[in-house]
């Protein structure tokens, strides 16, 4: 397959801005080369970029398996608190 670069931004928005605030600082080494999040509020934002599709699709299937981890602790959290 050719290359055909490509880019996704994903806004994800939580109950809260603390649950934000977590998965987004669990998410930080993901920043590292191929994906940039930001947090902004109660939402975060992922912004990245492939040379591909098929890199693409990699590099969100990666980020979407630590997104769900992250955002399951980040959740649990609260409810170990309470």
């Amino acid at each position: 397959m050719e290359d055909f670069p490509c880019s996704v931004r994903l806004t994800l928005r939580f109950e809260t801005a603390e649950q934000a605030r977590r998965v987004a600082r669990a998410l930080e080494p993901d920043n590292e080369g191929f994906v940039r999040t930001t947090l902004k509020g109660r939402s975060i934002c992922t912004d990245t970029d492939a040379k591909s599709i098929p890199a693409l699709l990699h590099t969100l299937d990666d980020y979407l398996a630590c997104l769900s981890v992250a955002s399951r602790l980040g959740t649990s959290e609260k409810t170990q608190e309470e």
